[in-house]
């Protein structure tokens, strides 16, 4: 069977979009890791599918998977290109659309050809819904790690995210701290890390090791979680521009109880056939 498929990115992240609305899709853990390979497959950081709806006040499910197989629950990115794609392919004709992750509802909102404004929900604070294992609830957690402390922000975007503030995102340890943070005991689901630079009060640089994939060039729900970690802690004002690799993505966020809004392109690379 030949699957249709769309290469995509936001800012560098790159995806592989499928239509299963269409087309008669089973999406497995084997047939991701194959879609992702940058050798053998088309490659890509994540792989997302589109699904018929699974509520009537909702117009799409949106399944995210990461290039090791696992399905997770969020992907800011994605969700932008998400929006261009059923736009683009003619699954809709609405520029504003809502999506249902695995563990919450989304707004995509298609600003213009560029631009896409995603309603990310209200960012998770309490640690046992991140999850997030400590005795009580605090701004800032000290965790240990291969030997020293490392004082980190946690929260969730519909996924967990540690963010660390550091002086310099250059000569930050993305890959070695990184990789030790993901998979600490501490975060059941594991965690995304995000290594964040405070410019001044509106602007944000960071770099982010993703669950399952590693460092990537971009990351939709690590800039709105550094985003929460800057404005919460007194170093940022909303709006705030974080800057990354590969350009940047402004985030509105009016504090505890409001739901965050990001702001930032998606593009296509190609379409494409491959047998499965």
């Amino acid at each position: 069977m030949l699957m249709k498929f769309t290469k995509m990115h936001g800012l560098g992240n790159d995806f592989v979009v499928i239509d299963a609305v269409t087309q008669n899709v089973r999406i497995t853990a084997s047939m991701v890791r194959r879609l992702a390979d940058r050798k053998t497959g088309i490659g890509c950081d994540q792989v997302l599918v589109i699904e018929p709806p699974s509520a009537t006040d909702i117009d799409f499910d949106y399944r995210i998977f990461n290039c090791d197989g696992a399905e997770v629950e969020q992907c800011g990115n994605g969700a932008r290109c998400l929006a261009r794609f059923v736009h683009d392919r003619q699954l809709t004709g609405k520029k504003s659309i809502r999506v249902q992750t695995s563990n919450r509802v989304m707004t995509l909102d298609l600003i213009n050809k560029n631009q896409v404004a995603v309603d990310m929900g209200i960012p998770e604070l309490d640690p046992p819904a991140i999850p997030f294992q400590t005795d009580q609830s605090a701004l800032t957690y000290d965790i240990e790690i291969n030997g020293q402390t490392e004082s980190i922000f946690a929260v969730s975007m519909g996924n967990p995210h540690a963010v660390l503030t550091v002086a310099d995102i250059d000569s930050a340890p993305v890959a070695e701290l990184g990789a030790a943070l993901e998979s600490h005991e501490r975060f059941p689901n594991r965690v995304n890390v995000g290594f964040m630079q405070v410019v001044d009060r509106s602007n944000l640089k960071l770099r982010v090791f993703e669950r399952g994939v590693g460092e990537t060039e971009a990351c939709g729900s690590g800039a709105c979680a550094a985003a929460v970690a800057a404005i919460q802690q007194n170093l940022a004002d909303s709006p705030v521009t974080v800057h990354l690799t590969r350009g940047s993505l402004k985030i509105d966020w009016k504090g505890s109880g409001h739901a965050l809004i990001m702001n930032g392109p998606a593009k296509s690379v190609f379409h494409g056939r491959i047998r499965i």
